[in-house]
């Protein structure tokens, strides 16, 4: 493993797990911070990024890994509430191989660094964490060392474009996650 330390995906895994569990079927319908995703839309994305990038840590390249998002509104299948934490299992322990973090891989069609791969995934989960805790009226309390490792991705963006949209200023003195949240493209302040 070259020049990105390992980190355990796991916790943060398991409070997206936590959040999905909670949500309600009346709730799919309701906005996201995500332009055009509501609920079911942003958990659609999470089962498929889910499955996207537990084959890339296990370099099983193919449609899975080719997929760009934003071709289409994802879809959640109607067995979400058993395959999405099965998905986000199945994500942590393929990271938890330390040949997930050598060598070249690829997720959403493009070819990146296996540890990069990891960092991206970890940014996913964090702030697509924020994105439907918000969405649902959930609190919200990313796993520490997922934060931290997503902050210092977004920091590194070249620009002034997160991921998810243009970087919305958020004072230096904030807590951590408006930080990361701000940094991504979204607004920390956004409510339904």
């Amino acid at each position: 493993m070259t020049g990105t330390t390992m980190i355990d995906l796991g916790p943060q895994t398991r409070i997206v797990a936590e959040l999905a569990e909670r949500v309600t079927d009346g709730q799919l319908a309701l906005t996201t911070p995500c332009p055009d995703y509501a609920v079911r839309h942003l958990l659609g994305h999470v089962a498929g990024l889910s499955v996207a990038f537990r084959d890339a840590a296990r370099k099983e390249l193919g449609a899975t890994t080719d997929h760009r998002p934003g071709a289409a509104l994802p879809v959640l299948g109607p067995d979400w509430r058993q395959e999405l934490p099965k998905a986000l299992d199945a994500l942590a322990e393929a990271w938890r191989d330390p040949s997930a973090w050598d060598g070249m891989t690829r997720a959403g069609g493009i070819d990146l660094p296996g540890g990069v791969a990891a960092v991206v995934a970890t940014d996913e989960l964090v702030i697509h964490g924020w994105d439907l805790a918000r969405a649902t009226g959930q609190e919200y309390v990313p796993d520490p060392t997922a934060l931290e490792a997503a902050y210092g991705f977004l920091r590194l963006a070249d620009g002034d474009r997160g991921p998810f949209g243009p970087r919305v200023p958020v004072p230096e003195g904030a807590r951590l996650l408006d930080r990361a949240v701000g940094l991504s493209g979204r607004d920390p302040e956004w409510r339904p």
